[in-house]
């Protein structure tokens, strides 16, 4: 059922997208691909406590206008740890992988909003998830750009995660 939600958001948001879509300029480029560095703020079995991840990310984008665009995101989180779900479930994660198909929003240059579905997979669960996100894409010159982002991870019925992170990112 929540897969085909998830499928349902997904369309909707690339049609609502495609119709405001214009023709991208021929020198400007609307394809963008990034690596990020970062850490997952993760609840403890504690609530009192709080953990920090580390995480590598990979994004790509697509950019359909200088406004709007599509971005395939993905984490991965590089450690073992325990969290507590909302039904006071204890939970281990080993090395979870996040992966989100994210509506990108650029309402002033440089400032990007993100919001997507996605889902977060390790070897024994998977959770689906809805993230909600900023960056701000700083110009290095020749295409090239550094991005410090937040974004925060919401796990339907389950725990919510913030992530900061510093990407490097080149248009093409």
């Amino acid at each position: 059922m929540i897969t085909r939600v998830l499928a349902i958001i997904g369309i909707l948001l690339v049609a609502s997208i495609s119709l405001f879509a214009q023709k991208s300029h021929e020198d400007q480029p609307n394809k963008r691909v990034a690596i990020y560095i970062g850490h997952t703020l993760v609840p403890e079995l504690n609530s009192n406590e709080r953990f920090l991840i580390p995480s590598w990310g990979l994004d790509l984008d697509f950019w359909f206008n200088s406004t709007f665009g599509l971005g395939l995101h993905s984490d991965i989180e590089i450690e073992t740890f325990i969290v507590r779900s909302n039904r006071s479930e204890e939970l281990e994660r080993v090395n979870p992988i996040v992966m989100t198909l994210d509506v990108l929003y650029q309402p002033y240059r440089g400032l990007i909003l993100q919001i997507g579905p996605g889902i977060e997979i390790d070897p024994d669960r998977k959770f689906y998830l809805m993230r909600a996100g900023a960056e701000y894409e700083i110009q290095i010159g020749h295409h090239w750009d550094i991005s410090p982002t937040i974004f925060y991870d919401h796990r339907f019925n389950e725990f919510g995660t913030w992530s900061i992170a510093l990407g490097v990112g080149k248009r093409f």
